[in-house]
């Protein structure tokens, strides 16, 4: 700023010829003085204020805040959702979710053979009890045992069902951790503001959550128009396809390719940055891809080896894939982008050279460095990755015995896929590694192909998940989105700004592509006073009861507001 308007500061004027001259030399100086102080304030508050021109704000329309229908009855409910009377019944029953442990693990056998699963059997007829107006009234099916599958049939058959997802499983809790928890993890203990215990912020609150609204609506005298499904898995942890494999291809039978209006899953949450508060749906995925690299060299004794053995050579291939790591790239259809878009229009101590970057960015060059990604990726390696494929080596082993060289070394790398980026990409990549690696020692590449392995070779497999299809952000009209956005600042005020977001894990609802494109993964629930994701998947694991309560109220004014929605 300094520097352009030091440039445009007129030259010292020389001696007076005349009056005249010197009055219009002084008019001309104060008008040049004046132009270049515009400028100085312009280029200082431009952070400040230059989020709010129409150019901007067009690139990231906020709705108005979306409130159901009312009746006496509802509004009472929506009262005593607030109320200290229903504060501590749901935390009781959210209590007594978390004290049933429900962990998934790898190595789970098939359901009905390893008594691990047993457990889910607790969980369920403890909702059956804790819940017993969606006993009496939904119906429940249960899929493949223990997945779960609750309808309430809407009195319009014409409308296309509302999907609410969760899943009933936890991670483990690793036996050497349990002291350092501050309250036993299967406890759900309360201390007044939070729960504590494996599964109270994943997913067991979303889960709960959903559940006190229908029956609280139930209890309100509410009957959808609208069919709605709630659909809770049992393995997510594990990968779901025991659990939301079942229930999806259930439901796509049932109700056909595209058949439901709309899904709601765990997912992005709400955050504070730059100034402003963000409610992020996540309306993508990255894919995923473990590449399995299997390296074949001859053995012998190891008092006799050669200068590289198989464990070194995969050691140098390991070494020159995390030396090729990939750039970050903002595709267009990223939802990453549409976020900096709204943080541009609306926060106000949004980066400045990311602001300027923005206009000029094209998402769908690929020859060419992206400036853009390459600026947000120096906010951090969580943000980084939001656009960047990653790649990381999780699992090796080779080698028998202290004193056989190798003959079989494998290594497993993991890969998280940009939107916009497929598995072929990664695919050509690691392939074009493992060759310069098979032309240094005269091995053969068998890449991705099905081939055996073969004495001196590198055989390349792949376990694939593509990106998501990106969930339609548009809010021209009546969309899903639209609904979720309005639906959120009736919760939460016209302060908090709605954009997209993006998971770069994966949740169940990746066996749901085929039921509906408008997808969202997003916790309703949200305490201003707390940061961060709850200690999921670690220890200390808990939740805000406040936030708990915001979840509730969501759920319930989302059911009332899709019911009422034109969305066919």
């Amino acid at each position: 700023m300094d520097e352009k308007g030091a440039s445009l500061l007129p030259r010292p004027i020389g001696p007076a010829r005349s009056r005249e001259r010197s009055l219009w030399a002084l008019l001309v100086h104060i008008s040049v003085f004046c132009v270049v102080l515009k400028i100085s304030f312009d280029v200082a508050l431009s952070p400040f204020r230059a989020h709010d021109t129409p150019e901007t704000l067009s690139q990231c329309v906020q709705v108005e805040p979306l409130f159901p229908s009312q009746n006496p009855a509802l509004s009472e409910m929506d009262h005593y959702i607030t109320s200290p009377a229903f504060v501590n019944d749901t935390v009781a029953r959210m209590v007594g979710a978390v004290q049933i442990p429900t962990p998934t693990y790898d190595d789970l056998g098939p359901i009905g053979e390893d008594e691990r699963w047993d457990v889910m059997f607790e969980f369920a007829a403890y909702l059956e009890k804790t819940f017993p107006l969606i006993s009496s009234t939904l119906k429940l099916e249960k899929v493949n045992t223990h997945g779960l599958l609750y309808t309430w049939e809407g009195s319009d058959e014409s409308l296309l069902p509302n999907v609410l997802m969760a899943h009933q499983d936890v991670v483990p809790v690793a036996e050497s951790t349990i002291d350092q928890w501050t309250h036993p993890p299967f406890s759900g203990y309360f201390d007044g503001r939070f729960i504590w215990g494996r599964g109270s912020s994943d997913c067991k609150n979303n889960l709960i959550g959903i559940m006190e609204a229908v029956e609280l609506l139930i209890d309100a005298g509410f009957t959808p128009k609208r069919t709605l499904i709630l659909s809770f898995g049992f393995d997510e942890e594990i990968s779901g396809a025991a659990g939301a494999g079942h229930l999806a291809r259930e439901l796509v039978s049932r109700y056909g390719k595209d058949g439901a209006a709309v899904i709601v899953d765990e997912g992005a949450g709400t955050v504070t940055t730059w100034g402003t508060t963000f409610a992020q749906p996540a309306v993508a995925e990255k894919g995923y891809i473990d590449v399995e690299i299997i390296l074949r060299m001859p053995g012998g004794h190891s008092s006799i080896p050669p200068a590289h053995n198989g464990i070194g050579v995969m050691s140098e291939l390991i070494t020159l894939i995390e030396a090729n790591p990939y750039e970050p790239h903002l595709h267009s259809e990223n939802p990453f982008l549409s976020l900096l878009q709204c943080a541009s229009a609306h926060a106000p101590k949004f980066p400045s050279k990311l602001k300027k970057l923005l206009p000029s960015h094209n998402g769908e060059t690929c020859s060419k460095k992206d400036k853009l990604a390459l600026e947000a990726a120096k906010l951090g390696d969580e943000v980084k990755y939001l656009f960047t494929t990653s790649l990381a080596p999780d699992v090796i082993s080779g080698g028998v015995k202290s004193n056989a060289l190798p003959e079989r070394t494998r290594v497993l790398v993991n890969h998280r896929i940009n939107v916009g980026d497929s598995s072929a990409d990664v695919k050509a990549k690691i392939t074009k590694l493992a060759d310069q690696i098979a032309d240094k020692y005269n091995l053969t590449v068998h890449a991705f192909n099905d081939e055996p392995e073969t004495p001196r070779s590198i055989t390349l497999n792949a376990k694939t998940l593509e990106p998501a299809p990106v969930t339609p952000t548009s809010v021209d009209g009546v969309t899903p989105y639209s609904v979720l956005s309005g639906t959120t600042r009736a919760i939460y005020g016209e302060e908090i700004i709605v954009a997209p977001g993006i998971m770069t894990g994966n949740t169940d609802t990746k066996e749901y592509w085929d039921l509906t494109t408008h997808i969202f993964r997003y916790v309703p629930g949200w305490d201003p006073e707390v940061e961060g994701l709850g200690g999921i998947h670690t220890v200390d694991e808990k939740l805000s009861v406040n936030a708990h309560i915001k979840g509730v109220q969501w759920y319930s004014a989302w059911i009332r507001n899709v019911d009422e929605a034109d969305l066919s």
